[in-house]
C-alpha cells in the first residue's frame, strides 16, 4: 500500500469523484473535499469558483490536489447559454484551483479533462501526442488543459477521460433500462468509434497516477476501442436480449442537439502514456466488461 497522503478533490458528487473519494480513504488516504457551501465538517473545504477563492488555510500541507468539477457536457441542450456553462465552469474552476495549487506546491496536480479534445477522428487512431480538434469541446479541452498549464513547478497530470462504463450512471447507466426491454440498438449508423473504460479502471489508472512519476496528458480509455455497433451488440449480448432498434441520427440529432455530435461523431483514442508507464487494465476488453457490469 501506498504511503498515506492528504489529498484534496473537487466535484466529489459525480461519478468519477464519488467512487474515487471511496477508494482513496479505503487505501488509508486523509481526503478534503472542496464543496461550494460553507464547511460543515473537517473534511470540507470551501471554495468558490465564479469568485475565484479557495480555503487555502485548510488545504495548508496539502500533499496533491485533484480537480474533478465542471458542468455536464449532456446533462442538458447544449443551447447558447449552456454552452458558456460548459466552459465556463471549466475555465473558472480551472484558474481559480490552478491559482491555489501554486501558491500550496503540493506534490501533484490532477486536473479532468476528456477525449474530445482530439475533436472527430474518424477511423484514425490517436494518443496523448496528437493534434487537438477543432469542434466545440476540441476548443473547451484546449482551453481547460491551457487552464491547468498555469501551474508552474508541480507535476501536473491531465485526465483525458473516455467514454466512462458503469451500470449506475453516464452512457451505459442510461441505456441498460432500453436494452433490458429490448428495445436498444445501434446509435446512427454503429460504424462509429467509442473509446470506453470502466470506472474501475479510471478509479485505478488516476491512482496508478498519483503512485507513480508520470505527468501530462493520459488517456483514460482502454486499449480496445469498439465500435457503437459492436457496443450495443454486446450489451444486448450479455442481457440476453435482441438489438433490433437502431435509433437513426436525424433522431438524435431532434432529441439531443449539439450534443448528439458526441454520440454520432468518431472517437478511436488510445491509452499511449498509460501503458508506456506500465499501467495493466483489468478490463481491456469491451464483451468482459459490460458482462461484469451488468450482472
Amino acid at each position: 500500500m501506498a504511503v498515506p497522503q492528504r489529498i484534496a478533490v473537487t466535484g466529489t458528487t459525480g461519478l468519477i469523484g464519488s467512487a474515487l473519494v471511496g477508494h482513496l480513504k479505503a487505501e488509508g488516504h486523509t481526503v478534503q473535499r472542496l464543496v461550494r457551501r460553507p464547511a460543515l465538517t473537517p473534511e470540507e473545504v470551501t471554495w468558490d469558483p465564479k469568485k475565484g477563492t479557495v480555503d487555502l488555510a485548510a488545504l495548508e500541507g496539502v500533499d496533491a490536489i485533484i480537480h474533478l468539477a465542471g458542468a455536464g457536457v449532456g446533462d442538458k441542450r447544449w443551447s447558447k447559454k449552456y454552452r458558456a456553462e460548459i466552459l465556463n465552469s471549466r475555465l473558472l474552476g480551472t484558474t481559480t484551483i490552478a491559482s491555489a495549487v501554486n501558491t500550496l506546491k503540493p506534490s501533484l496536480f490532477i486536473c479532468a479533462s476528456a477525449m474530445g479534445y482530439y475533436g472527430e477522428t474518424g477511423n484514425r487512431a490517436v494518443i496523448e501526442s496528437d493534434r487537438p480538434g477543432n469542434d466545440f469541446l476540441a476548443t473547451v479541452c484546449k482551453e481547460w488543459e491551457g487552464a491547468a498549464d498555469l501551474v508552474r513547478d508541480v507535476r501536473t497530470v491531465k485526465l483525458r477521460t473516455g467514454l466512462v462504463l458503469d451500470p449506475a450512471d453516464g452512457a451505459l447507466g442510461k441505456m441498460l433500462p432500453l436494452f433490458r426491454f429490448g428495445l436498444g440498438g445501434k446509435l446512427g449508423s454503429g460504424k462509429q468509434w467509442w473509446s470506453w473504460i470502466t470506472l474501475h479502471d479510471v478509479i485505478r489508472a488516476i491512482t496508478f497516477a498519483i503512485e507513480n512519476d508520470i505527468s501530462g496528458p493520459i488517456n483514460l480509455t482502454s486499449p480496445n476501442p469498439a465500435t457503437n455497433q459492436e457496443f450495443t451488440a454486446a450489451l444486448a449480448r450479455a442481457l440476453r436480449r435482441p438489438a433490433l432498434l437502431p435509433v437513426p441520427g436525424f433522431a438524435l440529432k431532434i432529441a439531443l442537439g449539439g450534443f448528439s455530435a458526441e454520440i454520432l461523431g468518431s472517437k478511436k483514442v488510445l491509452p499511449q502514456a498509460l501503458t508506456d508507464a506500465g499501467f495493466t487494465f483489468d478490463y481491456p476488453h469491451l464483451a468482459p466488461a459490460i458482462a461484469e457490469l451488468v450482472d
